[in-house]
């Protein structure tokens, strides 16, 4: 299995980013998919999931700012970021909990958010 993200780049505060993630391999079922950032110096944290029954949890720091979605035809989640800040700088990770003939976690390589001021 592979996670394959994009979307990261440089934007202004106030600004929006869409990341992009999608899966691929022998994928039975995806039971959960989502995002997670790691700032620097800090630990990597939870930025938003959705699972296969469509609830969704987000940070409290980006609620009411971030949306996430998936697409499940397309194996593929993405989350809408918008009125960024500069403490949003990080790298994105995509996160996934897949079944394929065993259930395991799964990441993407990360890509960089950068949010000037």
């Amino acid at each position: 299995v592979q996670l394959v993200e994009s979307g990261g780049g440089l934007v202004q505060a106030g600004g929006s980013l869409r990341l992009s993630c999608t899966a691929s391999g022998n994928i039975f079922r995806i039971n959960v998919m989502g995002w997670y950032r790691q700032g620097p110096g800090k630990q990597r944290e939870l930025v938003a999931v959705s699972t296969s029954g469509d609830s969704t949890n987000y940070a409290d720091s980006v609620k009411g700012r971030f949306t996430i979605s998936r697409d499940n035809a397309k194996n593929t989640v993405y989350v809408q970021m918008n009125s960024l800040k500069p403490e949003d700088t990080a790298v994105y990770y995509c996160y996934a909990n897949i079944h394929t003939s065993y259930t395991a976690n799964y990441w993407g390589q990360g890509t960089q958010v950068t949010v000037s001021s």
